[in-house]
């Protein structure tokens, strides 16, 4: 690139358009060029606690999973009882239900249009559904390998944390795809208890816990982060004592996991944010901000 370069014509002044011949090489620019020099003109910046606020979405995601774990390995060792399980995962989403309505202030019913008798009719088609199908469940998996099993249901339940909307918009996000694959862990793990009325506790849990709670928790998030808060820590601690009774070093690396991703990447995120050095300047392609839609009709 020649840069100020002494012109052919005094009298002529470089213009930087290519429509009118110029008396100076193709590459030529003046000493203005760099003038229009710009840096980080479209970063974003972070707040500490801002981002620590929204990793919630990634620790409650997180602590679910340890939940189901530790749910399922109480139902194997016998500790807890298809019946009461589901007894207090019904009794938990009535009141969710009711609190996502309260908090909701019944826009969205109005939006969808809704009844509660529709979404009473749908709860008992499910349940009856499930609890039908469940002795279809308990022997569908029954050619399959235990090993095999269990290395299916991580292999799910890790697609599922990779695929689930943490909020972000990426290529990668697919909420359907991601609930799929937990529902699908949960039955390859529930064809493993020991009788079909543990398999439709344990899958209907598993619907609670993947396709309801996450919806309440956005609700909150977006109605009364202070709420969320408090629920999110609260989660959490239940999720690692659950994890404790099972197994002290599990507990602490999962302890260490959640302090990592609440605490350590925001403050690494904020840190890399100063290292980051994006140009902007006459060299940018050009972008067209009109709207060339009427072009198109």
């Amino acid at each position: 690139m020649v840069c100020a370069q002494v012109e052919a014509n005094p009298g002529k002044r470089w213009q930087k358009v290519l429509y009118e011949r110029q008396p100076f090489p193709d590459n030529y620019v003046d000493h203005r060029f760099l003038e229009e020099l710009r840096k980080n003109i479209y970063a974003r910046k972070y707040q500490y606690w801002a981002v620590v606020f929204e990793s919630g979405v990634v620790i409650q995601q997180l602590c679910s999973v340890c939940v189901f774990v530790v749910i399922w390995w109480y139902m194997d060792d016998g500790l807890l009882t298809p019946q009461w399980l589901f007894g207090a995962g019904l009794a938990s989403s009535l009141i969710g239900y009711v609190l996502f309505d309260v908090i909701d202030l019944g826009v969205g019913r109005k939006e969808s249009g809704r009844t509660r008798w529709a979404d009473l009719k749908s709860t008992l088609v499910f349940i009856a559904f499930t609890y039908g199908f469940s002795p279809v469940l308990k022997t569908l998996t029954e050619s399959i390998s235990t090993d095999t099993i269990y290395a299916m249901s991580v292999l799910m339940l890790l697609g599922h944390l990779i695929f689930f909307d943490y909020g972000a918009n990426a290529a990668i996000v697919s909420s359907t795809l991601s609930l799929n694959m937990a529902i699908f862990a949960s039955v390859c793990l529930a064809s493993r208890l020991p009788r079909s009325l543990h398999t439709f506790a344990m899958v209907t849990f598993a619907i609670q816990i993947f396709a309801l709670w996450p919806m309440l928790q956005k609700k909150l998030k977006a109605r009364t982060p202070c709420c969320y808060i408090g629920v999110t820590l609260l989660f959490a601690l239940s999720a690692l004592a659950g994890l404790l009774t099972i197994s002290g070093v599990a507990a602490l690396l999962f302890a260490l996991l959640l302090i990592s991703i609440s605490c350590l990447c925001p403050y690494c995120l904020i840190r890399l944010q100063l290292l980051k050095d994006n140009i902007h300047g006459p060299w940018d392609e050009a972008e067209i901000k009109d709207d060339l839609s009427r072009f198109l009709m």
